[in-house]
């Protein structure tokens, strides 16, 4: 079975449009989202709208959290609470109703997927070996899918050591057996690797491979779409820098 994991679509249409797009052509038979639907981007029930009916298994993530007052927006950067607090005023009933039934974790495949970590799965950043190393330690997963960074990246353990391992654009890559894995598979709406090119993962589940899938999008409909709404200057400009 081949999947697409995504996750941190953060209200991007354009760029899930586009990354919708690209998985049909690559045979993908479902749809898995890790969270972060909504934030920092202009149009978060039309997100929420395009993946309820696709995605057979979803995920809350940490805005998503705030946006519905569960979360301390208050915890975030100055720019991003903006973002939180105008997405707020625009989620439908509908929308709110969707986002409060869903878990940051979950099983799947025979897989943990969890937003952020697995031990925690709404906040924690797992960026570098030690934290992964921590989180290998925490929970005795075989394999982990993640997000909430916005960086494709993947950790490697073999019961001694934690390693980083390259995930190439586009490049299917086994997950080994004998080792446990942490696959960070990207953010569709907002990467932070400075490929600004949204980013999903896909997953097959026979050939136990994941592929990272970049695509292109048109960055400047969403950033006038952004202006437009009053979003704050430094989250539509980052969009065409990939950070």
């Amino acid at each position: 079975m081949r999947y697409a994991i995504l996750s941190d679509v953060h209200a991007n249409l354009d760029a899930l449009d586009a990354v919708l797009q690209d998985a049909a052509q690559q045979g993908v038979q479902g749809f898995v989202c890790l969270g972060d639907f909504v934030g920092y981007g202009p149009e978060p029930n039309e997100c929420v709208e395009r993946l309820r009916g696709r995605a057979s298994v979803a995920l809350v993530g940490n805005h998503d959290l705030a946006a519905l007052g569960r979360l301390d927006a208050r915890r975030f950067n100055l720019f991003a609470r903006a973002a939180v607090e105008w997405t707020r005023t625009q989620l439908h009933d509908r929308t709110r109703a969707f986002l409060d039934a869903l878990s940051p974790r979950t099983e799947f495949e025979g897989m943990l997927l969890v937003h952020a970590s697995p031990r925690d799965p709404v906040e924690e950043y797992i960026l570098d070996w030690e934290t992964a190393e921590d989180n290998f330690r925490a929970e005795a997963f075989s394999v982990c899918l993640f997000g909430h960074t916005h960086v494709p990246m993947r950790f490697a353990h073999d019961g001694e050591r934690t390693r980083v391992l390259a995930l190439l654009p586009n490049t299917p890559v086994a997950l080994e057996p004998g080792l446990r894995h942490l696959v960070n598979v990207g953010s569709v709406g907002q990467p932070r690797d400075g490929d600004p090119r949204a980013a999903y993962t896909v997953l097959d589940t026979e050939a136990r491979t994941v592929e990272v899938r970049r695509v292109d999008y048109p960055i400047e409909s969403v950033q006038r779409k952004m202006q437009a709404c009053g979003l704050p200057r430094p989250l539509w400009e980052r969009l065409a820098e990939g950070r």
